[in-house]
């Protein structure tokens, strides 16, 4: 899963990978949970944007929009298969810019889960890959566009975390991903594990709990 993830410095965005050329207005996020806007890269008619799009994906078909809260996640190997994800899945792919991601692990003997933070061994921003859907409550009515990350099997220095993690396109493949034209078969090598030899984690304190705390005490290491 990926339940919060964080883009701490914007600042450090190469727009250039990305095929865009300006953002929207942007804060330092250490924190951020589902059913609010996030930063999303994506193609509509053939343009490269970036915009602010709800996290939560509500499908087309939705009679109401509360649906999006329980689907900030969409498990990748399968949502070719169900209803509400397979179109988007094959046209409306996203990037969603981040630096930071979290996973909660369990403990053997303990209620609460072990909460760590997950980056690139280098600290560079990376691209989580989503899934983003057009929906409005009646004809006439303003659309509402929302978004999912998708996830895949973890990869080694995930594993006895979690037993998924988001798909992280590499910078190589931004274009091909968000392109509505590539080919499912394409589709599906691009969702495999990141390498784990390019990833870090680190365990941090409770705070992460909390989506109210989005600060830089969210991401410290504990001992």
């Amino acid at each position: 899963m990926c339940g919060r993830f964080g883009l701490t410095r914007p600042e450090q965005l190469k727009l250039e990978r990305f095929g865009i050329t300006e953002l929207p207005p942007l804060v330092p996020r250490y924190n951020i949970p589902p059913g609010g806007d996030i930063l999303v890269v994506r193609e509509r008619k053939g343009v490269t944007q970036a915009d602010m799009i709800r996290w939560g994906l509500v499908p087309s078909w939705a009679r109401d929009p509360a649906i999006g809260h329980r689907m900030a996640n969409v498990r990748s190997d399968t949502a070719l298969d169900k209803p509400s994800f397979r179109a988007a899945m094959q046209k409306r792919r996203c990037l969603i810019p981040a630096d930071v991601f979290f996973e909660w692990q369990d403990v053997p003997g303990q209620r609460r889960r072990r909460p760590h933070a997950v980056a690139l061994s280098d600290g560079e921003p990376f691209a989580l890959g989503g899934l983003w859907e057009y929906w409005r409550p009646r004809e006439g009515d303003e659309w509402i566009v929302s978004c999912a990350i998708l996830t895949t099997e973890p990869n080694e220095l995930l594993a006895p975390i979690h037993d998924r993690m988001p798909v992280m396109v590499r910078p190589e493949d931004y274009a091909r991903w968000i392109e509505p034209e590539t080919g499912i078969a394409d589709v599906r090598k691009l969702v495999e594990p990141y390498p784990a030899r390019h990833m870090r984690a680190w365990e941090i304190s409770l705070l992460v709990n909390d989506p109210k705390v989005d600060d830089a005490r969210v991401i410290a290491p504990v001992d």
